[in-house]
């Protein structure tokens, strides 16, 4: 198997070791293990593009690349440039530093390359590890994706799922914020909704007096509805949500045939 790797923490981030070395277990002693990562941090860039500026690319290894965007671009300088004459059987993106359940999926660089690659019409998986009290003061606070990362993705891959041949499936699989041997399984759930908390921004200002806006983070601890993504991680679940890039309320569709 030919694996391509990106993230949105950057080249340099640990969790992109933790990934590698699943994709290395996946992939076996035969197969091939990709790495293009940005050069610097993109977290929340989501499916952003550098449609208007070119960007750098480096080679920094054996099969290991930086270039100078979002880990969509990278994904696309992947497929097109450094394995043009290769293509990947899979795409999987992280492992980030945080979860990607509920509403951060939609502001995730991590879930934007596995975006990517589905429109491009490949696999793809993006991984996010969740932080809290009982992992955070671990030697390894990835343990529960390091442990458990190959596997999960072996038996969603098993599941044979078909991927469709538009708006095709990628996966948003989530780590509890546990040790790895707290986890209590996986389930399959829907993308959940924080209700009692928001992205918001904090007001700072420089030495200079300069005013400057920080954005924050909500309480990443709320519980969404029971059964989704959060509601699962939050309980010790590792959870797998399968998503498409369609984003067509279908659900209204009938109703507002109303207007025509």
């Amino acid at each position: 198997m030919r694996i391509l790797l990106t993230n949105d923490d950057g080249i340099n981030a640990p969790g992109l070791d933790v990934l590698e070395a699943i994709a290395e277990d996946l992939a076996g002693p035969e197969g091939e293990v990709w790495t293009v990562a940005p050069a610097f941090e993109q977290s929340g860039v989501a499916h952003s593009i550098s449609y208007t500026r070119p960007m750098m690319i480096a080679k920094l290894g054996h099969r290991r690349f930086a270039a100078e965007g979002s880990p969509a671009d990278c994904v696309m300088a992947g497929l097109h440039d450094v394995l043009k004459d290769c293509r990947p059987d899979l795409v999987l993106s992280g492992v980030n530093r945080g979860n990607n359940s509920a509403e951060n999926a939609l502001y995730s660089g991590t879930l934007g390359g596995a975006m990517e690659a589905a429109l491009q019409g490949l696999p793809a998986m993006a991984l996010s590890q969740y932080f809290g009290p009982a992992n955070l003061g671990l030697d390894n606070p990835f343990e529960a994706a390091a442990h458990h990362g190959a596997a999960v993705i072996r038996k969603v891959l098993d599941a044979g799922l078909d991927a469709g041949e538009d708006y095709r499936l990628f996966y948003n699989i989530n780590f509890p914020p546990v040790a790895a041997a707290d986890v209590r399984g996986i389930r399959a759930t829907p993308q959940g909704y924080r209700r009692n908390t928001r992205f918001s921004v904090e007001p700072h200002s420089s030495p200079s007096g300069r005013r400057f806006l920080w954005i924050k983070g909500g309480n990443q601890h709320e519980p969404t509805l029971p059964g989704s993504d959060a509601a699962a991680n939050l309980d010790g679940f590792i959870s797998v949500t399968p998503m498409r890039a369609d984003l067509t309320a279908h659900d209204a569709l009938e109703a507002l045939k109303a207007i025509e």
